[in-house]
């Protein structure tokens, strides 16, 4: 059951991979090919049974990028203590925020990596 359930969240993480939002792929062409401070970012990464925007597994560094379904989500705070009692940061950013201003993104996205 476990294996079956592990199967689908990956294919759908596949499939979420081949359609993102304008905001992710803005994004991930920031992070993709450890083009930030040399971070290797997954995109669309299983976790758990969650599947995450971004993850950098070294730094222990999730970012996800929110449009307005996420507003006051009680499912995004369960998430978040989860990946929170794994020893994983969460980042969240609006998706206007990210197409309005990726660099103040990437640059607090590096601010927290370095744990500043």
């Amino acid at each position: 059951m476990a294996d079956e359930m592990s199967e689908q969240l990956r294919s759908f993480a596949r499939s979420m991979r081949k359609a993102p939002t304008k905001a992710e792929n803005m994004l991930w062409q920031t992070l993709r090919g450890r083009k930030l401070e040399g971070m290797k970012f997954k995109r669309q990464e299983p976790m758990g049974r969650y599947i995450v925007d971004f993850v950098c597994h070294e730094k222990k560094l999730i970012i996800e990028a929110d449009g307005g379904q996420h507003r006051e989500s009680q499912l995004d705070l369960e998430r978040d203590r989860y990946f929170r009692s794994k020893g994983y940061r969460v980042l969240r950013f609006w998706n206007d925020e990210i197409e309005r201003d990726s660099d103040a993104v990437a640059l607090h996205i590096i601010k927290v990596a370095k744990g500043a």
